[in-house]
């Protein structure tokens, strides 16, 4: 039992996904195989967009800080559910719960702010091809990707310190995976409406608002595009946009259905594998939905394949 008075000594119990010990073996081997999915094609896109100078352009270079994001993202939950998923006592302190949920937010909205500007480049990219130089140089994408970052670690303090400063003097066992606020507000014996109305305003601020410009945006893309005279243009041009469309719908989805549906409306089961979805699944997703596809990056990676195997059959030889 812990209440606001409690020291940093204080600890949470992560009750996970089931309390079947054979379940627990399958759920191992999927989830690490998922992570490593997630990390060898985040960081595959991350290596050939710094080594290729072909790909050195606003897309790739946001697209690079996603992939980075992503392995950021993932890295918060999954070493921690392959922890519990082996150990008897699946115990989190105050601290580490606190630390988790704030970069677990921190870097979920700065993953909401950069699929938008990301829509944002696309839009000028298709709509104002001339221009696009120009509006997306390499100064002003610094100081978009430079603004975002600090923007998504800053606002969240706020959400962070309200809601471990309620009275947590009720059960302490967090039916989830991972520390996140309205697991933690589901554990307080006092009245949190306001803190939960907050929560909710601000989820309508950082999920709907992108959702809405990212809509606007792609409204003005499909109409751009229905103008091109070829067809192989358009195909292109859908087919760039249509990745981009796959991961907002992912990841936004379960996002807002997790901040904007009342848990009590929702299984617990199935609020886990909502989580999952923005947590885990479209981070995995990403690098293959928009790089790996990507006929650049085929291009990049089949040079730096090409240099990778001929230096270790000249470094063979000479040995």
């Amino acid at each position: 039992m812990l209440s606001r008075n409690d020291t940093l000594a204080g600890k949470f119990i992560l009750l996970g996904f089931s309390s079947d010990p054979q379940l627990h073996v399958l759920l191992f081997l999927i989830f690490l195989l998922v992570y490593m999915i997630l990390l060898t094609g985040n960081f595959l896109t991350i290596v050939l967009i710094v080594r290729d100078t072909n790909l050195h352009t606003p897309m790739y270079f946001f697209l690079s800080n996603l992939s980075f994001l992503d392995l950021c993202y993932s890295t918060t939950t999954v070493p921690r559910i392959l922890r519990d998923l082996v150990s008897a006592k699946k115990i989190i302190t105050y601290a580490e719960c606190a630390i988790q949920l704030y970069i677990h937010v921190c870097l979920g909205l700065t993953e909401c702010i950069l699929l938008a500007i990301m829509a944002y480049d696309r839009f000028v990219a298709i709509c104002y091809p001339l221009h696009y130089t120009t509006i997306m140089s390499k100064k002003v994408c610094v100081r978009i990707v430079s603004t975002l970052w600090s923007f998504g670690f800053l606002i969240p303090i706020i959400h962070v310190i309200l809601t471990f400063k309620v009275d947590l003097c009720g059960n302490n066992k967090i039916n989830n995976f991972l520390c996140n606020i309205p697991e933690i507000l589901s554990l307080s014996c006092e009245n949190t409406i306001f803190l939960e109305l907050f929560v909710f305003a601000s989820g309508m601020i950082i999920l709907i608002t992108p959702v809405i410009f990212i809509a606007v945006s792609y409204i003005q893309i499909i109409l751009s595009i229905l103008k091109i005279a070829s067809s192989n243009g358009r195909k292109k041009a859908f087919s760039t946009c249509g990745s981009h469309v796959i991961v907002v719908t992912i990841f936004y989805g379960s996002a807002i259905t997790d901040y904007m549906i009342p848990k009590s409306s929702m299984k617990p089961e199935t609020d886990k594998l909502i989580t999952i979805f923005y947590c885990i699944l479209t981070p995995m997703l990403n690098p293959a939905i928009y790089t790996l596809r990507n006929n650049n990056v085929k291009l990049a990676f089949r040079k730096f394949r090409s240099r990778y195997f001929s230096a270790n059959s000249r470094k063979c030889c000479h040995d």
